[in-house]
This record gives structure tokens, C-alpha cells and sequence, in this order.
């Protein structure tokens, strides 16, 4: 790759970290701030997880991806757990997506059981367990499934001690029959089928009550179902940002590294990793709840800084003033010869 490919990728890298960062913090403080009793609700209780693993995307996915790009170098065992952190973040967001689906399907499904089911508690049971699951799923590779023959030779090469650890890459370590049959295949589109088939009953579902019903019952509806409309929109930006890099996986593992240049790769990765940083967006215009939550935030910033920016003011002049003040007495004690 060019050098100046390079730089670009490295930047918008930064920028995507960043815009992770500032974007998912904002989407947690929207949640549990400005949102009275938002956590009682299990969809925003997933709503945080998956906001949390956006945010750890941009804080250690992000660089992790830049750095295991042959930029360091270290022991074979320690690159693959570096590159098996990449994979529970996928998980986690997966994962939380697929949570999401569940709950809205039961909440218009089983509406009398709903409330019974959907406690606060459970609903935090379950985000400690998609948690757990993505690190067994994500952490697969330290128990066997990897790239032996890297860490083979890897080994070998620094068995002596004159020679330093080679350069860390992530398909280095981690194989591709796992990032196809495993990840993509397992963990990636079987849970993707799941909620698309979940979202298809939901929508089904809310457009025949929304001919059945009266209207004092469609205005519920219709918030039932663009909410859900607003959540599906997140499930498909996912499957589109993710799924051409696993595509490419594929197309290298079955045609060899001839079939997808260093270019497109990277192109592949950058937006997999954007994809953290679009959902704080679509939050802020599809979901009202959120999107008066954010407006919240920003005028009490805006009120903060007016505050500071006045307090400053009086400062100054209360300095001012008292300058003045030591002036006028000193030259009203001075007398004349």
C-alpha cells in the first residue's frame, strides 16, 4: 500500500475512533441522564450494552486495528489475544442487536407477560450474558481453533534469543477457516436470519392491528412501529457495514490473497468499524426519546458554558473595579507642597 494510502487510512481511523468515542459517550449519558427511568425499559437497557461495545470499538478496536497491521511486534500468544479482543466486540454488538429483537418481539407478542418477564433485573441478567458469550465466542481462538503454522514457525523463529518477535497481524494468527465457518457463518449470520425473521413478524404483526384497530389504539401502534422501524434500521446498517469484510474473508480463504488487494481490505475494515460511529446518528433522528434526551444535554452545555463565560465577566470586572478603586484612594491621599 502507498504511503500516502497509508496516512489516509490511519486518519480516518482517527476520526472514526473519535467520532466512536464522543458519539457513544453522548448515547450512554442521553440513556441514563436524560431519560428518566430509561433503564426500567429493556430495549434501552440494550440500547447502552450495544452503545458501550461501539464505544470500546473506538477506544480499542479502532487502534488494535492499526497497530496489528505488522506495525508491532510481539509473542505470538500475545497478538492472538490482542486480535480475539476484535472479535468479542463484534459479538457484543451482535449479540446486543439480537437482544433487542427479542424484546421487541415479546413486548408485542406476549403483551400480558410481558411486564413479568421484562424486569430490570432480567433485562441486566441479559446483557451480563450476551457479555459472557461473546468473550467464550470471541476468545475461541486461545483454546485451539488459530493459525498453527504461523505460530509454529513464529515460535521457532524466536526460540533464539538474537531474534525479536516478527511483526503482528491479525490473519497471522487467526485463521481464516474460523473468520468463515465460525464467525461469519456461526456468529454473524445466523443470529442476523434470526432477528430478520423476528423483524418480518414484528412488521407483519403491527400492520394487521394497525387495520384491525381503532384510532385511539393506532397512535401506540404506530410509535410500536416506528421504533421498531428505527431498530431494524441499526440491523441493517450492521449487516452492511460487516458483511463485505467477512464477503472478502471468504474470497480469500476459497481464491487465495490475489483475490482482494490490500486497497479493499482496508476499505472493507474502515467500514466495519464506521458502522460504531453511525449508530449515535441514527439514534438521534429516528428514536424521540433519545433525540430529546440529546437536546437536553446540549443546552445544559450550552447553559454551563454561558455561566462560566459570565462568571469570567464579573471577574474581571469586580477586578477592574477594585483596581480603580486602589487608584482613586492613592491619589486622593497624596498631598500638595
Amino acid at each position: 500500500m502507498a504511503e500516502w494510502s497509508w496516512v489516509a487510512y490511519t486518519a480516518l481511523e482517527v476520526l472514526i475512533a473519535v467520532a466512536c468515542c464522543l458519539g457513544n459517550v453522548l448515547v450512554v449519558c442521553a440513556v441514563c441522564i436524560g431519560i428518566r427511568d430509561s433503564l426500567r425499559e429493556p430495549t434501552f437497557c440494550f440500547l447502552v450494552s450495544l452503545a458501550v461495545a461501539d464505544f470500546l470499538v473506538g477506544v480499542a478496536a479502532v487502534p488494535l486495528a492499526v497497530l496489528l497491521d505488522g506495525w508491532v511486534s510481539v509473542t505470538p500468544d500475545m497478538c492472538l489475544l490482542l486480535s480475539c479482543v476484535v472479535l468479542v466486540l463484534t459479538q457484543a454488538s451482535v449479540l446486543s442487536l439480537l437482544a433487542i429483537a427479542v424484546d421487541r418481539y415479546l413486548r408485542l407478542h406476549t403483551p400480558l407477560r410481558y411486564k413479568a418477564l421484562a424486569t430490570q433485573k432480567r433485562s441486566w441478567m441479559a446483557v451480563s450474558v450476551c457479555w459472557i458469550l461473546s468473550c467464550l465466542l470471541g476468545f475461541t481462538p486461545l483454546f485451539g481453533w488459530r493459525n498453527y503454522s504461523s505460530l509454529a514457525s513464529d515460535s521457532t523463529n524466536t526460540s533464539s534469543p538474537s531474534l525479536t518477535s516478527p511483526p503482528c497481524t491479525f490473519l497471522s494468527v487467526i485463521s481464516l477457516p474460523f473468520m468463515v465457518y465460525f464467525n461469519f457463518l456461526g456468529c454473524v449470520m445466523a443470529p442476523l436470519l434470526v432477528m430478520t425473521f423476528l423483524y418480518i413478524r414484528i412488521f407483519w404483526s403491527l400492520q394487521g392491528r394497525l387495520k384491525e384497530s381503532c384510532p385511539q389504539a393506532q397512535a401506540s401502534l404506530l410509535r410500536e412501529k416506528r421504533l421498531a422501524f428505527s431498530l431494524a434500521l441499526v440491523l441493517i446498517l450492521f449487516a452492511g457495514c460487516w458483511i463485505p469484510l467477512h464477503l472478502m474473508n471468504c474470497l480469500l480463504l476459497f481464491c487465495g490473497p490475489e483475490a482482494v488487494t490490500q486497497g479493499t481490505l482496508y476499505t472493507g475494515i474502515l467500514l466495519s468499524h464506521a458502522n460504531s460511529a453511525v449508530n449515535p446518528v441514527v439514534y438521534a433522528y429516528r428514536i424521540p426519546k433519545i433525540q430529546q434526551a440529546y437536546g437536553q444535554i446540549w443546552r445544559h452545555f450550552l447553559v454551563n458554558i454561558n455561566c462560566r463565560h459570565g462568571d469570567k465577566q464579573v471577574r474581571r470586572q469586580r477586578t477592574g473595579s477594585q483596581v480603580n478603586h486602589t487608584e482613586t484612594c492613592g491619589l486622593g491621599g497624596k498631598t500638595t507642597p
